[in-house]
């Protein structure tokens, strides 16, 4: 029964890694379109975090995650005698299976190596495989799905460290080296990650006070391998190519960026404020649902738990607030936590586990914003297509246009009034008469302008039945149904079910073409 459930499980989650569900937009921006664009040139937006002048991304963690796939699908691509690039489409496929492997392999794998007990093992394993946030979270490309990778190995080597009795004739020293790459990995990738090793870190101080070597090996290899990776941020982005003079006076030290640019409340302002009880009251919740109930009521205090109630303490102070900076805790939780021991409440949690995360799984895996990386490859096939304003979407990621990006001025316009769109729209339309709805002889235009919009966006109803000489015309081109606008939300204004009605019902992701009368 446990190996046929955790097998279904693995399906899913494989299912819904390949469902191009889009669940925030840097899941694109900081990862994958920096790397594709020095592989494979594909014309990509850089954000403000790797242009400005002191910037907080660092590309080390990236090469190996990201690189290292598109490298090797370049030469497989190359090598069957395929003319021009990889198609970016399958670059963004062959990334989601790449975060499935990790997740499946790493993530499990770790679960399996912290926990001693074989019948706590299952469970905590069948928790963390059937969590929504192991479905969709960890399989996408996210820098905090690779944080929560980083945070489980992390303790697996510290556990796998502190094991060795430190009066043996020969010190292992496999285990620290790694951990000290790991540790600083980990760094480069989120300033956030060593909040997660605060408390199991002390663990290690006895032992290496006792064992030096172990020590000395851990320090030798988180300098060398800080020293990398201030040589690749350094190299990446300076202007002309750098010399050893460069590196040392004038390094690239991005986390050291990130953190000065996080400890400003100016700053922070910039993307939102949350109060401290944001992570503890609402996001911890939003992700593992009822498990959050046996956390305070069932747990099994371990390493893991110690681990997460450090992260969490500490990203609760900085006053921004996401769910997924709390990605990492998510699989120390489950894992350390035990289930009702009465048969009927334990009936009532599973099958509110499951409802939980069937909810969210379907939401976040299939429908969240599931039509823009469709639409921006169709985007990518109109030829005549010169003028792209996406409204009241994410930002879509460029690179999937491939070479199209070149001609194709791509607007991403958020959620601004329709009046503001409707003017914008008049500005760029392209000339036409009314035709044929079925006519596509608009292909073979010069220009052509497209408005890509939630078929949820009631505003645009009225305009969408113009078929006159007067005013802007839109021709529906392109439609796709698995696609939800949760930013369309208006409670205040619709009430709770006319807005549920309006964004479920009318869900969908559409492209109209636009045109105007000239005459």
């Amino acid at each position: 029964m446990y190996r046929r459930t955790y097998l279904l499980l693995i399906v899913v989650r494989l299912w819904l890694a390949l469902s191009p569900s889009y669940l925030h937009p840097d899941e694109n921006f900081q990862g994958p379109e920096v790397i594709a664009g020095k592989i494979f040139k594909y014309p990509v937006r850089l954000t403000w975090e790797f242009t400005s002048d002191d910037p907080i991304r660092s590309v080390f963690p990236l090469w190996p995650i990201y690189g290292l796939p598109m490298l090797l699908l370049q030469w497989l691509w190359m090598g069957n005698g395929n003319e021009g690039e990889v198609p970016p489409i399958a670059v963004f496929w062959t990334l989601r299976a790449i975060m499935f492997i990790l997740s499946f392999v790493l993530e499990d794998w770790a679960i399996h190596e912290l926990i001693q007990s074989p019948r706590h093992r299952r469970v905590a394993v069948l928790l963390v495989a059937s969590s929504y946030v192991t479905w969709t979270y960890q399989t996408h490309t996210f820098s905090n799905a690779i944080e929560t990778l980083v945070v489980a190995w992390s303790l697996v080597l510290i556990e796998r460290t502190i094991a060795v009795p430190v009066n043996t004739h020969q010190t292992p020293l496999l285990a620290p080296a790694v951990l000290g790459s790991m540790v600083v990995f980990g760094f480069f990738n989120r300033i956030t990650f060593p909040a997660f090793l605060l408390i199991p870190g002390l663990r290690l101080i006895p032992y290496y006070w006792k064992s030096p070597l172990a020590f000395t090996v851990t320090a030798l290899s988180a300098l060398s391998t800080a020293f990398v990776a201030i040589a690749l941020d350094t190299a990446f982005y300076s202007p002309n190519q750098i010399s050893w003079s460069d590196l040392f006076r004038h390094p690239v030290i991005t986390p050291l960026n990130n953190l000065m640019y996080n400890i400003s409340p100016s700053n922070l302002a910039q993307h939102g404020l949350h109060p401290w009880y944001q992570h503890i009251l609402f996001n911890l919740p939003q992700l593992i649902g009822p498990a959050a109930i046996l956390l305070f009521t069932r747990p099994h205090l371990s390493l893991r738990l110690y681990s997460a109630i450090s992260g969490i303490s500490v990203l609760s102070i900085f006053q921004h607030q996401e769910a997924r900076f709390l990605l990492p805790a998510v699989p120390l939780i489950l894992s350390s936590v035990r289930l009702p021991q009465q048969k009927n409440v334990l009936r009532l949690w599973v099958a509110a586990w499951i409802i939980f995360n069937l909810i969210f799984g379907t939401l976040m895996g299939i429908y969240h914003q599931g039509g823009i990386v469709s639409g921006q490859v169709f985007m990518s096939q109109q030829p005549d297509a010169t003028r792209a304003i996406w409204w009241k979407t994410y930002m879509p990621p460029i690179w999937l246009l491939d070479g199209k990006a070149e001609v194709l001025e791509t607007r991403d316009v958020m959620g601004i009034p329709g009046e503001e769109l409707y003017a914008e729209l008049n500005k760029i339309a392209t000339c036409d008469t009314p035709a044929d709805r079925r006519n596509k002889e608009y292909l073979k235009e010069k220009d052509g302008t497209y408005l890509i919009a939630p078929t949820s966006a009631t505003w645009l109803d009225p305009y969408l039945k113009n078929k006159g000489l007067d005013g802007l015309r839109f021709r529906e081109v392109w439609r796709h149904r698995h696609h939800l606008n949760l930013d369309d939300m208006d409670f205040a204004e619709d009430g709770v079910w006319n807005t549920l009605k309006r964004v479920i019902g009318r869900r969908g992701l559409a492209a109209w073409r636009v045109t105007k009368s000239c005459n």
